[in-house]
């Protein structure tokens, strides 16, 4: 089944597509699982929690106990890095009640920034466990901007959806998320445009995709069901059947007809 990561500037509605992408698979049978690798988690509340629940779901990056489990030897500053992490899925992926399991993974940081090597070396297990080993659908909520693509976050993945609005600064971050992405060597790399909120806007997305020949996706319309929504922190199934969701399904259902370009299941 598809591994799906989802890119972008911050504030572009990375979230929405994310889950809404994520529910749209859940809903048409598919076993679904949601990463949160955002270093500001809300996949949690777009799933169907509230703010206690949401806030109270410990990130694997900051699960102490799990890490020194999984990493932990008889000497100070050695790392085992031999584990296997797929007791993590069945321990640690929480059942939302938009029927998605979901996994707050917390900040891929880089080998430099201190005493991370331990809890990086769960996470980039288990992003390669759910991505490469497991047969659930996946959908990676990316952190925002480019930094991630140098850390292999999304290796991997069968598709990379690069959402953007028509702001000049959005274009250009998603601009050079493609590039990457597609050097990184993913085989699939589109372009969603989302909060367009007319023909003018529509246009800037669509002309930007052909100047840079990006495939477009998608083109999300601004929903104000949705942003009120949002304000409220309320889930995406709240906004079943509006303009914004209804979109995002049909693009879900255009993904589920591809045939994965590697050799997932």
């Amino acid at each position: 089944m598809m591994k799906i990561a989802i890119a972008g500037k911050g504030g572009v509605g990375k979230t929405l597509m994310a889950s809404g992408l994520a529910w749209s698979l859940a809903r048409s049978g598919y076993k679904t699982i949601a990463i949160d690798a955002d270093p500001s988690p809300n996949l949690a509340i777009s799933l169907g929690f509230d703010q206690d629940a949401a806030d109270a779901i410990v990130p694997v990056s900051e699960n102490e106990r799990l890490i020194k489990l999984k990493t932990g030897t008889a000497f100070p500053g050695v790392y085992n890095l031999n584990f296997s992490v797929d007791d993590v899925v069945r321990d640690y992926a929480i059942p939302t009640p938009s029927g998605v399991h979901l996994l707050v993974m917390g900040t891929v940081k880089s080998m430099g920034s201190g005493c991370t090597c331990a809890s990086n070396s769960v996470i980039r297990a288990l992003l390669r466990h759910l991505v490469i080993d497991r047969d659930e659908a996946v959908v990676l909520d990316m952190e925002a901007g480019i930094e991630h693509l140098g850390r292999g976050t999304a290796e991997g993945v069968d598709m990379m959806i690069v959402v953007s609005d028509a702001n000049k600064k959005s274009l250009t971050t998603a601009g050079t998320i493609v590039r990457m992405a597609l050097d990184a060597g993913i085989p699939r790399v589109e372009l969603a445009g989302n909060r367009i909120t007319n023909i003018t806007e529509e246009t800037i997305i669509k002309m930007f995709a052909q100047e840079h020949n990006i495939p477009i996706v998608g083109i999300v319309p601004f929903d104000p069901a949705v942003m009120a929504g949002g304000i409220a922190g309320s889930s995406v199934m709240v906004f079943e059947n509006t303009p914004a969701i209804r979109i995002i399904e049909e693009i879900g259902h255009r993904i589920e007809l591809v045939k994965p370009a590697k050799g997932n299941t």
